[in-house]
């Protein structure tokens, strides 16, 4: 028997945030290290077996649940905002800021280094991915084809380009930061807007038959954590 078993759901999670509060206060100065991880044992009261339990890579997943718990922060202000008058493309930006505004700095910060490493790239590559699926998913995103990868990749990459430049923005407020936002969404904008062009140009159209169709046959995962989708017969 694993030694949360005893434990309720809610006293998981309450043991869960007491480890990653008294982790935040050492992120700072010693990164989501090994350091860290010791001094929120130390801090946090927590029994190191049962916090070995609860995180069982450690830093790596102090560090994972502190990017998850930004995620659940987005989320909750979206359920709260009345987004209904805005232009979708400025629904997709008050995410982003949203989802930024909900985190601290300096964790990120360290946080942008930690993923850094080889060791931990994929683990980082896989959280951006989540974030820019759940901003897609709470804004009513209902595409089961192709178009499931295309919409995440791009606000990954979108999100990715607004947090480092907002890693080093001293401007007031972070102005700088959400103007910069305002052109990368605007870029994605214009290219959405030449490829459908190019689909109703009569010359391009039959030239784009072949990959259209193969294309087509790619869907959206069935379940979360299908990799990457599937084909159709």
């Amino acid at each position: 028997m694993g030694m949360t078993a005893g434990k309720t759901m809610d006293q998981q999670q309450d043991l869960r945030k007491r480890l990653l509060d008294a982790a935040l206060a050492h992120v700072v100065f010693d990164g989501w290290s090994a350091a860290t991880w010791q001094a929120a044992l130390t801090d946090s009261g927590v029994e190191p077996v049962l916090a070995q339990a609860l995180f069982p890579r450690r830093a790596l997943d102090l560090a994972v649940a502190y990017h998850q718990r930004g995620d659940a922060a987005m989320l909750a202000r979206l359920a709260e905002e009345d987004l209904g008058l805005l232009r979708f493309r400025d629904r997709v930006a008050a995410a982003v800021r949203y989802r930024l505004e909900a985190a601290d700095r300096e964790a990120v910060r360290r946080g942008a280094t930690f993923f850094a490493l080889p060791q931990h790239a994929a683990e980082g590559s896989r959280l951006i991915w989540e974030t820019a699926d759940a901003i897609w998913t709470a804004l009513g995103d209902s595409s089961r084809d192709v178009n499931w990868y295309t919409k995440r990749a791009t606000l990954a990459a979108v999100y990715s380009a607004t947090l480092l430049f907002w890693l080093g923005d001293d401007s007031p407020e972070h102005q700088a930061t959400w103007a910069f936002l305002d052109r990368r969404i605007d870029n994605v904008m214009q290219v959405e807007k030449l490829k459908a062009d190019v689909k109703k140009n009569p010359l391009l159209k039959p030239l784009l038959a072949g990959p259209a169709w193969l294309l087509g046959q790619i869907k959206a995962p069935e379940r979360r954590d299908d990799l990457p989708g599937r084909w159709r017969s």
